[in-house]
């Protein structure tokens, strides 16, 4: 299963210092039982939440483990979340988050359904099954930077750090 979580800052401003602590963050949640690999992205086009986070997970009750309920949320930064911009999907459809090196993008597309290529590109989809159910079905695909399409309904994500973890 995949977690993503997006997110975005009210005060830009402060993205570096957020993107500091975030890197431990991710290194923490790559520990929690169940929770196989942690990676973040910040978007490369407008009109998408500025940064995603994805995780590889075992199942639905990680989010019950009591490691997991340590380590999870903004904590001090929970009031500088822009709530226009906070979403946390739980996908079924791949069994492992794809690994995106420095120099891909991830696309995201949110659907009603599945379609069978956006722009050219072929995209894996995944089905919401819980959490905030923002989108009945999402889209993903790992591009070599000079690939990626100019489509409108497509948000391109950049790496911002390392994939933390590795394959169950």
């Amino acid at each position: 299963m995949i977690f993503i979580s997006q997110s975005g800052l009210i005060d830009r401003s402060r993205d570096a210092e957020w993107d500091r602590w975030y890197i431990e963050h991710l290194r923490a949640m790559a520990t929690v039982p169940g929770i196989f690999s942690a990676q973040r992205f910040r978007i490369d086009t407008p009109g998408s939440p500025p940064s995603l986070a994805m995780y590889s997970v075992a199942a639905p009750e990680v989010f019950d483990d009591p490691t997991y309920l340590s380590v999870r949320g903004f904590r001090e930064w929970q009031p500088q979340i822009d709530r226009q911009h906070y979403r946390r999907n739980l996908f079924a459809g791949l069994e492992q988050a794809p690994q995106v090196e420095e120099g891909d993008v991830l696309l995201v597309a949110d659907r009603e359904q599945p379609e069978d290529a956006i722009g050219g590109t072929v995209f894996t989809w995944l089905r919401s099954v819980g959490l905030d159910r923002s989108t009945p079905c999402r889209g993903l695909a790992v591009l070599a930077n000079s690939q990626a399409p100019a489509d409108p309904g497509v948000a391109v994500y950049r790496p911002v750090s390392p994939r933390f973890g590795g394959a169950s």
